[in-house]
């Protein structure tokens, strides 16, 4: 059996776009994380914070921050035996871990995520999350037509739930209201009929 365990220092989230300051490493080890799993390999991840019982029901974890403290974490174990601590393993590293041959380029580059954190201030209605992250897209390259790209692909995302609400008040109460006949049909793969969303889309 391919297991790899990752137990992680003390955190809200491992995503790495948490809050207002977006970590690249955490970002891009995410993204090599779910590339692992891709390739048959079963990835249990635990957060010190989140799940505690986790690091003190494994011995070889308990070992090591006996030796180390949180200095040992991260904490990667594979097949029961720590293959890194205190550093996350690059996607060339992990795959040859795990002899996976050459590992694909990941896409998910630092520029990339700053794009997911604009989305994800949009959705959290975070006034400073959007602008930290959009200047730090800034510092990074990203064009202002890739940010407003983002901004309104978030904005019509997180749209989605308010127009299909009005769609199902509008049927409950045999009315047409002005929002849901103003807002209907606006998702970002193309125009559709009032109710009758475009097919595949991701708020029909």
């Amino acid at each position: 059996m391919k297991l790899i365990q990752i137990y992680d220092p003390p955190m809200c989230c491992s995503t790495g776009v948490c809050g207002p300051d977006v970590d690249p490493k955490l970002v891009q080890f995410a993204a090599d994380v779910k590339w692992l799993g891709e390739q048959g390999v079963t990835v249990e991840r635990y957060n010190l914070t989140q799940t505690p019982v986790a690091f003190a029901e494994n011995d070889v974890v308990r070992a090591a921050l006996t030796e180390k403290g949180e200095a040992a974490l991260p904490l990667i174990v594979v097949d029961g035996k720590v293959a890194a601590g205190g550093t996350y393993l690059t996607r060339e590293e992990l795959a040859e871990l795990f002899g996976l041959g050459e590992a694909p380029a990941s896409l998910f580059t630092p520029a990339v995520a700053e794009l997911v954190a604009i989305g994800a201030a949009i959705a959290a209605n975070c006034d400073p999350c959007l602008r930290y992250h959009e200047g730090e897209a800034k510092k990074l390259g990203v064009s202002a037509s890739d940010v407003a790209r983002a901004v309104e692909l978030a904005a019509k995302v997180k749209d989605a739930p308010h127009r299909n609400i009005m769609r199902l008040a509008a049927k409950l109460t045999r009315t047409e209201p002005a929002a849901a006949v103003a807002t209907a049909g606006t998702c970002f793969d193309g125009p559709s009929a009032p109710g009758n969303p475009a097919k595949g889309s991701c708020c029909s």
